[in-house]
């Protein structure tokens, strides 16, 4: 069905135009508009000036020089592409590279140029106008082309006949110039010469078209299937179609919407002739011819207008001949240029690159920030407890400061009770390994020296992931500390961590009801703090691969997902080693001691020994050893025992005070220490397997920028 079922212009609206539209074309004979030769023109139907329409040559681009990196840039983008993309998002690319491959394999001195149109436009009229022979059937029946007729000029050097080939033109619809004599012209046409009959001139003897094969192809709109299977293949392959439109067909849908509309993109390719100008009256051609344009700019097919490259539109009559010079003149130019087969490839890969847009060209811009890398690797720190790791280090340091500087009973106190912990965990019998710096907890005035931090552990690091499992036959997670397990809790890892020893509670020998109530506690804020830590890991990942995805086409949005979504599944393992990293350094102790814990320790023991010496004195004044000094000897004693037993305590004191800068940045080291472990595995994991597809992603988004002649 046909836009318009006569050549009257008509608006965007399909209303006709008001006064001064073009006024109706005279009825055409009976049968419509036929190859068979002109129709009668209408009475009155004189142009006396020149037309309007008059052909003026195009500047068409050169891109020889451009096209091969263009060609050599998509088939690396498609390389790069393979394992990211569907293949069939490729085909259509990879169907473009194999074509630029086949005709860069064939002859460079032709050019294919098929006529195509749909049934009655006249386009075997305009073939054997152009050819110079009756080379193609001219009937009045429908459809009358039904295999495709070619006629080859003779060029400069023979490879018309590969061409051929890849056209499936058979050798019975070969024709050369100026001949119909019969099959096998082609082959008189790559001889030195023309046929004999063309060797003085006409078209045979035009040596400006030398090295052009004219196709007349079968009817697009032909009832017969196979006919319009043909045009639509050869439309694939030849470097430039004319396409033969009549006055009253030439708004006709299938053509537009199937064939001018989807090849805007080959403007430069392309002509656009309307035929059978004959039948118009008066200037009538002039407006069908401006309405032709309108329908093509509507399109999106530019048009050579004003020198620019683009659709050379003309008029003309395959029946008198009107207007079919100024064809062969564009043909002898655009044959003459060589650069036609270069066009339709250039095209090909433009058209390819814009239906490969939305695959590659992200909205804005992308990558990860380095605000983003900072808050992932911060959110990973507070997955392991890296700040309260750093804060049990502090009290650890100061544990040790303390013990070293204080006074010989406190420590000998502390030996007793490290003792007897000792003695009873004898008498338990054998445990199962732990983790943390909670195995070596004490008790008593100086506190455990490693309760504190194993709590920490318990609480932050990535080694609890998972829920605290109650022990069978216990009320809650933990056991009472008189059982055979007392305060102990199995924390079992995750599925994909390996299993986590069980971590005793801290203050693991005091009493028991007090043992068994902070065991309890202990135990709920573990299996809290485990799912809390896991959580967090998991939303690090999932915020760090949606702000590196943000903005990508959605497979390589979903290819950055992907390769997170793989470094995730090992990230536990690798918190869970940097972790124990922590712990076993933090269980050695200070690497070095500092020279003052040795100075305060002599001062202690001086201190103990003015002590001892003042108890001495006075149990000698008090047993009478000394009796000549008589109430006297009492001061000096009393002030050697005062010394000894203030000075401990405000040595103590005064090494607690001194200790608290170096603990906190003994502290800070630890807390650094295992910030940068966790950042290592996150980057290991996740940063450096999202920062490589987004490397490839740059890179293919580069090859497309020349794909696209961007």
């Amino acid at each position: 069905m046909s836009r318009e079922d006569h050549p009257v212009p008509r608006d965007r609206h399909g209303v006709p135009e008001a006064d001064g539209a073009a006024p109706q074309a005279a009825p055409a004979a009976s049968g419509g508009a036929a190859d068979a030769g002109p129709g009668e023109p209408v009475a009155g139907a004189t142009r006396d000036a020149a037309p309007s329409y008059a052909y003026v040559p195009p500047v068409r681009r050169t891109v020889e020089d451009e096209l091969q990196p263009r060609i050599d840039a998509l088939r690396e983008l498609i390389g790069l592409s393979r394992t990211r993309l569907d293949g069939r998002t490729l085909d259509e690319a990879g169907q473009v590279l194999d074509a630029a491959d086949e005709r860069g394999r064939l002859s460079g001195e032709h050019t294919v140029v098929a006529i195509a149109g749909a049934t009655g436009s006249g386009k075997s009229s305009l073939f054997n106008a152009l050819s110079g022979a009756p080379c193609s059937e001219v009937a009045a029946r429908r459809p009358t082309t039904s295999q495709p007729v070619a006629c080859v000029w003779p060029g400069d050097r023979a490879g018309a006949e590969a061409l051929l080939h890849r056209l499936e033109i058979s050798v019975s619809r070969r024709y050369a110039p100026g001949t119909a004599a019969g099959p096998g012209g082609v082959q008189g046409a790559e001889s030195d010469g023309a046929p004999e009959g063309g060797r003085a001139g006409g078209p045979a003897g035009d040596h400006a078209l030398r090295g052009l094969v004219l196709l007349d192809l079968p009817d697009h709109d032909s009832a017969a299937v196979g006919h319009r299977d043909q045009v639509d293949r050869l439309l694939k392959i030849v470097d430039a179609v004319i396409w033969v439109v009549d006055p009253e067909k030439y708004a006709d849908a299938v053509l537009h919407e199937r064939y001018l509309r989807p090849l805007a993109g080959y403007a430069e390719v392309t002509f656009v002739v309307l035929n059978q100008v004959d039948r118009l009256p008066g200037d009538a051609a002039d407006q069908v011819v401006d309405d032709l344009r309108r329908l093509l700019d509507e399109d999106g097919l530019a048009l050579s207008e004003h020198g620019e490259p683009g659709a050379t539109v003309l008029a003309l009559s395959a029946a008198t001949g009107e207007g079919v010079e100024e064809l062969r003149v564009a043909l002898r130019q655009f044959v003459g240029e060589r650069g036609a087969a270069g066009r339709r490839l250039a095209a090909d890969v433009d058209a390819a690159a814009e239906r490969l847009q939305p695959v590659y060209v992200a909205d804005g811009q992308v990558g990860l920030t380095e605000q983003a890398r900072e808050d992932f690797e911060e959110r990973l720190a507070e997955a392991v407890g890296a700040a309260a790791t750093g804060r049990a280090a502090e009290r650890d340091w100061l544990r040790h400061a303390e013990r070293a500087c204080a006074t010989p009973w406190v420590r000998l106190r502390n030996w007793r009770a490290d003792a007897a912990r000792r003695r009873e965990a004898a008498a338990e019998g054998p445990r199962g390994p732990v983790t943390g710096a909670a195995t070596g907890a004490a008790t008593g005035a100086g506190g455990g020296q490693h309760s504190e931090y194993g709590q920490a552990h318990v609480y932050g690091q990535a080694h609890v992931y998972g829920r605290a499992a109650e022990s069978p036959g216990a009320s809650g997670p933990f056991r009472p500390a008189g059982s055979a397990n007392a305060s102990r809790a199995s924390v079992p890892s995750m599925p994909s961590v390996p299993s986590t020893p069980s971590v005793p509670s801290a203050r693991s020998v005091a009493a028991a009801s007090t043992a068994s109530a902070s065991s309890a506690a202990s135990a709920v804020s573990t299996g809290s703090a485990a799912q809390t830590s896991r959580t967090v890991t998991e939303q690090a990942v999932r915020a760090v691969a949606g702000g590196a995805a943000r903005g990508l086409p959605v497979p390589w949005a979903q290819a950055v997902r992907e390769a997170a979504d793989k470094g995730a599944l090992g990230l536990p393992e690798a918190l869970d080693r940097a972790a124990e990293a922590a712990d076993e350094a933090l269980r050695a102790g200070p690497p070095a001691k500092p020279r003052w814990w040795t100075v305060a320790a002599g001062g202690q023991g001086l201190l103990v020994g003015l002590q001892v010496l003042g108890a001495l004195w006075m149990v000698g004044l008090l047993c009478g050893v000394d009796r000549a000094s008589g109430a006297a000897g009492w001061l000096p004693a009393l002030a050697l025992v005062t010394i000894g037993t203030v000075g401990g305590p405000a040595l103590s004191w005064l090494c607690g005070v001194a200790a608290r800068g170096p603990a906190r940045r003994y502290g800070q080291d630890a807390e650094r220490e295992l910030r940068a472990a966790a950042a290592g595995a996150g980057r290991a994991r996740v940063l450096e397997p999202v920062a490589a597809e987004l490397l490839r992603y740059r890179e293919v988004r580069e090859q497309y920028a020349v794909a696209a002649g961007a």
